[in-house]
C-alpha cells in the first residue's frame, strides 16, 4: 500500500531511524539523528500526490479507524509523542505528520523567496487529502490540530467535511473565513502608534528577518526554544489569560510579550529574559532536555521559515482574500475544543470563543481548559488531552 523510503529500527526501548541524508533547496545537509520514540511508535515517509515526500509517526493497527494528528509552531509530529500509544490503545490507527515545511518532510520549497503559494492554507489542505489518500483511506475519522495545525484541521473539515469526519481543536480557536468585504487591518500601525510602540507576534512572524533572529539567537537556538516554550507553558508565572474586549491595539497590549512584542525587540531577545533557572529545566518533565534537543536539531538543519511561510500567508491580504470565499461557511461535523487554562493562545482573539462555540462548528461539543497546562497542552497534560479526545470519541 505505501512507499517506505526508509525504516525504523529497535535499539533497547526506542525506535530510531537509520541516519539518511536530506537535502532541501536552502537548508542544511545534515545528518538525521536517531529520534528517542516509544517502542509502540513507527516512522517513515510516504510519497503523497501534493509533491511531498512526507514523514509520519505512527502507532496502532492500520485496519482500524485513522487519527490523524496536526502539529503547529514551532513544532513537529514529535509533539504527540505522547498521546499516539493510548490512542493507539483505545482501538485506533494514529498517524502525526510532520506539516510542509517542517522536520523530516521533503519536497517544500525552503526559503524567504519562495512561491509562497505552496504554503496558502487551500495548498495545506490538499496536502491533507493527498496524505490520507497516499494512507489507502477515502476518509478520517478523527483529526486533531494543535495551534497552527487546528487552524489546518478546521479549514480541512470546512472545505471537505465529507472526508474529515470530526474534529478537536486545540489551542487556537477557528474563527471562520474572513470577510469579503474586510477592510486592510490597521492593527500593525495602531500597535506602533502606541506610546510604548509594540508589533504583533504573527507581523513579526512575516518580517524576512525573523527566522535568523531565532534560528541564530545569540543565546543558542537550543536556549532560545528552551525559554520560548517555558514562557508560554503552564510552568512560567506570568499573567492568567482572559478575554480582550475588541481587537484594538490598547486591549492587544495586555497580552504577553511573546504574542505582542516590543516593537524593537526580536522574539529571541523578548524571551530571553525569562529563561527557567537549571533546576527548573531539570523538574521540567514534560520537556526534558533530550526531547527539547530533538527540536533544536530539527530546526538547526531545515530552519524555521518553512513554518514562518505559514503565517506570511496569514498575514496577506491576497491569500486572505482567496478564503473569503467561504464567508459564512460553517463546519457542520462535530467539534469540540481544549486548551490549557495558563494559555493565552485561546484568549488571544477577542470574541474568536464565542463566535466558534456559538456559530462557527454547528455541531459543537463543548470546550475543555485544561488545569496546570499552558500552551503544549499534549505534551504538559497527556493525560487529561486523552481523557477529552476519547469522550469526544464515544459521546460522537
Amino acid at each position: 500500500m505505501f512507499e517506505f523510503l526508509y525504516v525504523s529500527t529497535k535499539l533497547y526501548l526506542y525506535k530510531v531511524y537509520k541516519v539518511i541524508i536530506i537535502s532541501s533547496k536552502g537548508g542544511n545537509n545534515l545528518e538525521l539523528r536517531p529520534l528517542p520514540l516509544p517502542t509502540s511508535l513507527s516512522s517513515y515517509q510516504i510519497k503523497t500526490g501534493s509533491g511531498l515526500t512526507q514523514h509520519i509517526l505512527e502507532a496502532g493497527d492500520q485496519g482500524k479507524p485513522l487519527i490523524i494528528l496536526m502539529h503547529g509552531f514551532p513544532e513537529i509530529a514529535y509533539s504527540w509523542r505522547y498521546v499516539m500509544p493510548t490512542l493507539a490503545e483505545a482501538g485506533y490507527w494514529v498517524v502525526a505528520p510532520d506539516n510542509r515545511g517542517f522536520g523530516r518532510t521533503k519536497g517544500w520549497e525552503n526559503g524567504y523567496d519562495c512561491d509562497l503559494s505552496s504554503f496558502s492554507m487551500i495548498n495545506l489542505v490538499r496536502d491533507n487529502l493527498a496524505l490520507i489518500k497516499a494512507l489507502g483511506r477515502e476518509n478520517v475519522h478523527l483529526m486533531v490540530g494543535h495551534d497552527f495545525g487546528a487552524s489546518l484541521t478546521a479549514w480541512s473539515a470546512l472545505i471537505r467535511p465529507d472526508i474529515i469526519k470530526r474534529i478537536v481543536l486545540m489551542s487556537a480557536p477557528f474563527t471562520g473565513a474572513p470577510k469579503i468585504s474586510q477592510s486592510q487591518d490597521q492593527i500593525y500601525s495602531d500597535l506602533l502608534a502606541l506610546e510604548r510602540p509594540r508589533k504583533h507576534y504573527r507581523y513579526y512572524f512575516s518580517e524576512r528577518l525573523a527566522n535568523d533572529d531565532m534560528a541564530k539567537a545569540p543565546q543558542g537556538l537550543h536556549n532560545f526554544l528552551r525559554a520560548y516554550f517555558h514562557m508560554k507553558s503552564g510552568d512560567w508565572d506570568g499573567p492568567l489569560p482572559h478575554p480582550l474586549s475588541a481587537w484594538t491595539a490598547n486591549e492587544l497590549a495586555k497580552l504577553p510579550k511573546y504574542y505582542v512584542m516590543e516593537a524593537n525587540k526580536t522574539m529571541a531577545e523578548t524571551v530571553a529574559s525569562e529563561m527557567p533557572i537549571k533546576s527548573s529545566i531539570a523538574n521540567c518533565k514534560w520537556l526534558s532536555e533530550a526531547d527539547l534537543g530533538v527540536y533544536a536539531n530539527e530546526f538547526t538543519r531545515t530552519g524555521l521559515q518553512g513554518g514562518l511561510n505559514w503565517y506570511r500567508c496569514g498575514t496577506s491580504e491576497s491569500f486572505r482574500r482567496e478564503l473569503s470565499v467561504f464567508e459564512g461557511c460553517q463546519i457542520g461535523v462535530p467539534a469540540t475544543f481544549l486548551a490549557g487554562r495558563r494559555d493565552w493562545g485561546w484568549a488571544q482573539v477577542p470574541g474568536a470563543m464565542k463566535l466558534m462555540e456559538d456559530y462557527i462548528c454547528k455541531d459543537y461539543r463543548g470546550t475543555h481548559l485544561i488545569d496546570h497546562a499552558g500552551h503544549w497542552v499534549q505534551q504538559e497534560r497527556s493525560d487529561a488531552v486523552i481523557r477529552v479526545i476519547l469522550k469526544f470519541l464515544r459521546e460522537t
